[in-house]
């Protein structure tokens, strides 16, 4: 079995500016995945890097309210809201609340620093 506390990982500032913890990645863990797992925070008023990544990416917001940038579009964002980012498309997110925005990303296959693009 195999279970990990987001305590038991040390958050770090990613390359878009969002604060985040890598949960399950197959490179660091021996886990039959292709995915990798992390949960993600954006303060209030800050908004991430325009980035882009070669795989495809899910974002799942557990707490806040935002705004989210993909290519052309932008759509409002709440708890319970999953969002679908095609690989290659160019994205952020943006804060609108008074508390942190919390969400899980789930890239597939698994992040990887040269899959990702920063602008």
């Amino acid at each position: 079995m195999f279970i990990i506390k987001l305590t038991d990982r040390e958050e770090f500032k990613a390359g878009d500016g969002s604060l985040l913890r890598e949960l399950l990645h197959p490179d660091k863990a021996d886990i039959a995945i292709r995915y990798s797992l992390a949960h993600a925070i954006v303060r209030p008023g800050q908004t991430t890097t325009l980035h882009s990544l070669k795989t495809s990416e899910v974002y799942y917001i557990m707490e806040g309210e935002g705004i989210m940038h993909i290519n052309e579009e932008s759509s409002k964002v709440h708890p319970g809201a999953a969002i679908y980012i095609p690989p290659g498309s160019r994205q952020y997110i943006h804060n609108t609340g008074k508390t942190d925005l919390i969400f899980i990303c789930i890239v597939d296959p698994a992040w990887r620093r040269e899959d990702e693009e920063i602008m």
